[in-house]
Parts: structure tokens; C-alpha cells; sequence
């Protein structure tokens, strides 16, 4: 990947960048930054036969929703198994990240995707729980990809920000078993803790961007302490940050996405370095002009373009 000294927002982040920025500090809302992520435009519409279930788990039945292409094929379609974000405690299988990616990806590259609704992390909730539904969501299609119509050898896992850090580390826990996934679809994700530093060129980058909108380590320690229990990061196992694990050797094909004005930025271009040091096949890419959590913003340019990279990747294959 090449990085440039871009320092702009898509047009229409942009304008509504500055008219938050124009606001005195103190007078600044929620409402306001959540107007950040307004549609840009109506939703994609796809030919897609969609399912609600729920499945085996090892706690509570896991709710996925199936996306098919509709009508037959002429062989196994490939299939990615996907993870909202959320930073662990939020998101669901309604919200732009999940939905409209998933309706997005199935549609272009005419593959099945299976949206996981794995469990969020609260104060009786910790992890391995999200980990453990991953792992569970991602055998259950293998083992019945016959009738979803999936080639088991084509099962790719993915997921976007707390999402993309579920699949790297089921990724990893997945080699480890000696069942990695096809390929790994990593969107904007945190596989770090502490996060790592930036760049010159990303920190230049990140003085465009108001300070709620970026993630630092001491938000990331009071969301970690919940996602562990109140146990502290250094004794989380690696599949919590996989990043630190020892050796990434084995780990399958990767696709990395990152946002442009995104503090998690430097974790995603970190995980590029030690995959590649391993040996590992990587394609990394800057979605430029756009702020953590592209996906999410309905209508939005950037965002088709990403889908249209993750179909390619999926139709590749």
C-alpha cells in the first residue's frame, strides 16, 4: 500500500466535518456526530433469498442471517462468514455494517454470506464468549455447506473494526487447529493493545479529525476491561489481540482495508508488516478520504468501492 499526504474528507464527510467542527466544543452533541453516518443515498438492491436462524452455540443459540443469491448455480458458490463491529458491546445484524455489507458482497461476487449476531461483551458477559460464537458460527457453515450450497474449501471469514479483530483472532485460532479459513477479510480492524503508534504521515492525517471520533488507548483499556472482565491486556490470551501473537506463519491469504483518518490505522498497516514478515500473502489498501467505520454509511462511494474488493476477492478464487 501506498500512503500520501492526503489530509481531505470524501466531499460530503467533509462538509459535515466542518459543520461539526464550526460548532463551539461545548454545544456538540451525539446527535451530532451520529449525523456523521446519515445515508448518502437510497440502499443497493439485490436479488438475494435472506434467511434468519439460529444455530448451535456454545452458550445460548447464535442468531445468523443467511444472504443466497437467488436461483441455482452451477456449482458451490463461495461463502464469507462476517462480523459486524461495535468495539465489542454493540452492533447487531440491522446495522449498515452488517446488513448492506453482507446484502452488498453476496450480490457482486454471487456467493453466500452468513452474518454472525455473536455475543456482546457487558458486565456478565466477557470474553471468550464473542471468540467461542465465532468459532461455532464459522464450523457450523463448513460442516453444512453442502446444503447452504457453499464449497467448503471457499469459506472465507471476515468482519469490520471489533469484527475484523473476531476474525483475525478466529483466524488464528483456526490455523493453530489446522483448519484455517480460505482467506481473511479484515475491514479497519484493532489486532493491537496498546494501539500502535502512528506514522508521521498518519498522525498529520489524524490533526483533521475531531478528538470524539478517534479511539486512544485509555478509551481502549476501559472497553478492554470489560471485553476481559477487568482483567488486565497483557494477560488476555492472543486470540483477544492477535497482533501479538509470536508467530503468524500459516495464516491464510489476507485482504486489509484500512480508513484513512482512523486512528486504529497504524494496527491494520502493523498487521500487514508481520503477516508479510511471515510469509503470508497480504493485500492491504487505504480507503481514502473517509473516517473509521466507512462501511456503515449507506450510499457512501468509498464504501461500494470496498465491497467491490471483497467480491473480487471472493469471485477470484
Amino acid at each position: 500500500m501506498t500512503t500520501f499526504p492526503r489530509h481531505e474528507y470524501d466531499p460530503e464527510i467533509g462538509r459535515r466535518i466542518g459543520e461539526l467542527n464550526r460548532k463551539p466544543g461545548d454545544s456538540r452533541s451525539i446527535a451530532d456526530y451520529e449525523a456523521l453516518g446519515a445515508p448518502l443515498g437510497p440502499a443497493e438492491t439485490w436479488d438475494l433469498d435472506i434467511e434468519d436462524r439460529t444455530i448451535p452455540g456454545p452458550g445460548p443459540k447464535i442468531p445468523v442471517r443467511v444472504y443466497r443469491p437467488a436461483g441455482s448455480a452451477p456449482a458451490p458458490r463461495p461463502c464469507l462468514v462476517w462480523l459486524h463491529g461495535g468495539a465489542w458491546v454493540g452492533g447487531d445484524l440491522d446495522m449498515p455494517e452488517a446488513h448492506e455489507t453482507a446484502r452488498g458482497v453476496a450480490g457482486r461476487a454471487d456467493a453466500v454470506v452468513v452474518s454472525v449476531d455473536y455475543r456482546l461483551c457487558s458486565e456478565d458477559v466477557h470474553f471468550p464468549a464473542p471468540h467461542d460464537d465465532v468459532m461455532a458460527a464459522y464450523r457450523w457453515v463448513r460442516d453444512n455447506a453442502p446444503a447452504l450450497g457453499v464449497d467448503p474449501t471457499r469459506i472465507a471469514l471476515g468482519g469490520a473494526s471489533a469484527g475484523g479483530n473476531l476474525a483475525a483472532g478466529a483466524t488464528l485460532h483456526l490455523r493453530d487447529e489446522g483448519e484455517a479459513p480460505w482467506q481473511a477479510l479484515l475491514l479497519y480492524p484493532l489486532v493491537h493493545a496498546p494501539i500502535p503508534g502512528a506514522s508521521d504521515e498518519l498522525a498529520a492525517a489524524l490533526t483533521h479529525v475531531p478528538a470524539p471520533l478517534l479511539m486512544v488507548n485509555e478509551q481502549l483499556d476501559m472497553v478492554s476491561a470489560l471485553m476481559l472482565g477487568g482483567d488486565p491486556i497483557e494477560s488476555a490470551s492472543v486470540y483477544v489481540f492477535p497482533g501479538h501473537a509470536e508467530d503468524l506463519t500459516g495464516f491464510p491469504p489476507t485482504y486489509i482495508d484500512n480508513d484513512e483518518f482512523d486512528s486504529l490505522r497504524s494496527s491494520g498497516e502493523r498487521f500487514t508488516e508481520q503477516l508479510r514478515a511471515a510469509g503470508v500473502e497480504v493485500e492491504q489498501v487505504l480507503s481514502a478520504g473517509v473516517l473509521h467505520g466507512h462501511l456503515n454509511i449507506v450510499g457512501l462511494d468509498a464504501a461500494h468501492v470496498t465491497l467491490d474488493r471483497m467480491a473480487f476477492r471472493l469471485r477470484r478464487g
